[in-house]
């Protein structure tokens, strides 16, 4: 995908949410089920139209995400709602962090113990606080939701009994373990 000039957004269903330790489901209708190591933002209150500046004194804290995505389903719609979208298709945690700088974190995902992402998110197109102001100018943000920042280069296919790890510097590791359906 080329370089975008504004960020791309996409929902995913509620569904889809899971945690830590929790199994991610492989579902029949995909045969490319792929990994994201990603940031995940979690928004503390109500807000729409803010500024930059503004936009950390709305957020709860940082946790790890996968952005779980089929990517075969992704490339048949022309868009990203049903292959992101499947029940326990965006695990997130361990927990929730306050207080650090989200913009020059280490981002790694390890398949079955090996390292697949290496990165930082120095690295991210955009940092943190314009996708909050962007998202923002779109659409009401509240308390609770999730922001995922995006993925660094690595991406690739998971298959039934893979553990993947997602691990970012200060907050911890994700770890989820993909199940037949």
């Amino acid at each position: 995908m080329a370089r975008p000039d504004h960020p791309i957004l996409f929902l995913k269903a509620p569904s889809a949410l899971i945690g830590d330790g929790d199994n991610i489901v492989y579902p029949p209708q995909t045969k490319e089920l792929h990994y994201e190591a990603e940031l995940a933002i979690v928004i503390k209150d109500r807000i729409r139209n803010i500024t930059k500046a503004q936009a950390l004194e709305h957020v709860l804290g940082f946790t790890c995400a996968n952005d779980v995505s089929a990517r075969d389903l992704q490339l048949l719609d022309g868009q990203w709602a049903r292959a992101k979208s499947f029940d326990t298709f965006c695990p997130v945690g361990p927990r929730l962090v306050t207080g650090i700088d989200p913009n020059n974190l280490a981002i790694k995902c390890y398949l079955n113990g090996e390292l697949k992402q290496s990165s930082n998110t120095t690295s991210m197109i955009f940092k943190v606080e314009e996708l909050i102001a962007f998202i923002a100018g779109v659409m009401t943000l509240e308390p609770n939701d999730i922001i995922l920042t995006g993925t660094p280069p690595g991406i690739g296919p998971m298959k039934v009994g893979d553990v993947v790890e997602v691990e970012i510097e200060k907050i911890g590791r994700l770890k989820n373990q993909v199940v037949a359906a």
